[in-house]
Formats: C-alpha cells, structure tokens, sequence
C-alpha cells in the first residue's frame, strides 16, 4: 500500500508531467520549425520527472508511480482535445447475404457442414502440427504455442467457411492448407 506522503511525492511531480504531455501534444498539433525543440521539451520534461522522483520515492517505487502519473495526465490532455463531430451520411451499403438468405439446396449444406466442421478441424491440426514440430523454439514452447493455435484457427475457419458465398474458394483454400501443414510435418519428419 503507497503511504500518504509518497502519494503527496508522486502529485507534487505532477506538473513536470502534465508539462511534458503539453509541449509533447503541441508539437504534435503545430508543425513548424519548433517542433524539434518542443518534442525535446516534452521528453525531457519527463525524463526530469523519473529522475527527481528517484530521491524522494525511491528507486524502484519512483519511476513506476511518475510513470503512471504521466500516462494518467497526458491520457487526460489527449482527451480534453476531443472534438465530437456529426457522422456524415454515407450511402447504405449492400452487405453479403445472411447464411438463411441465400438459396436453400441440400448438398450446400452438407457441403457447408462438412467444411466448417470436419476440413476445418483437419486445417487447423494441420497449421498447429506444422508450427508444434517446424517453429524453432523449444520443444515445450513449440507445443503449447501449436496447441493453442488449433481452436481459434478451426473458430476462424468455420466462420469464414459459413458466411463465404463461395464454397469452392472455401474447400480449395481449407484443402490447401491441410496439405501444407501436413506436408510441412511430413517432410521435417523424414529429414
């Protein structure tokens, strides 16, 4: 728990932070010759900030409380430059039919089923296989990194697969995939 006096430390170096996110914000809004000189301004303001507050708070205590304080008041000068503006009125765009718009046939759906399901598992194991035995990495780490892969590329692929109008582009693209992934294993594996 911080004290009330290193509390009171950290607010009294306040200013040199909000005066660093000033010169830093206005250089961001003018450019002119000045700019170079503003923005060394800005961070040496800061870097000042870090420094004083390394007596008084302490050395690892210090930096991190000044640190805070100044994301906190240059967050808070960002935002008080907010300007809100009225959305333009843009055309109404045609968007891609919903799955239950398009044209009911039987073996679409199948087809559909088949490859959001099935093909796309098989893809993803393909990609997590491929990046579990070719990623170089530790052996641990490679495993993890390609079992983590596996749900959210075979998530990606069936949604991709269920909402693209093309099912050829989605079963060539899915088959594609799986034999490279499983290529890739297949010759590392044999060399």
């Amino acid at each position: 728990m911080i004290g009330p006096m290193v509390g009171l430390g950290g607010l009294a170096l306040a200013p040199l932070a909000l005066g660093g996110a000033l010169l830093l914000r206005r250089a961001w809004t003018h450019a002119n010759a000045r700019r170079p000189w503003l923005i060394a301004g800005g961070w040496a303001l800061l870097a000042a900030a870090i420094a004083v507050s390394v007596p008084f708070l302490g050395a690892a205590r210090g930096p991190s409380i000044v640190l805070a304080l100044a994301s906190t008041v240059a967050l808070a000068v960002v935002a008080a430059g907010v300007e809100l503006r009225e959305a333009k009125r843009k055309a109404p765009r045609e968007l891609a039919l919903e799955p239950s718009d398009r044209r009911r046939v039987a073996w679409r759906g199948w087809l559909r089923g088949f490859l959001a399901g099935p093909l796309g598992g098989a893809a993803a194991m393909a990609v997590g296989l491929a990046v579990a035995v070719c990623f170089p990495a530790e052996v641990k780490t490679r495993l993890i990194i390609g079992g983590m892969l596996v749900p959210f590329l075979w998530a990606g692929g069936m949604a991709w697969t269920l909402s693209d109008d093309k099912i050829l582009r989605a079963l060539a693209v899915l088959v594609g995939v799986t034999v490279a992934g499983f290529g890739a294993v297949f010759l590392k594996g044999s060399l």
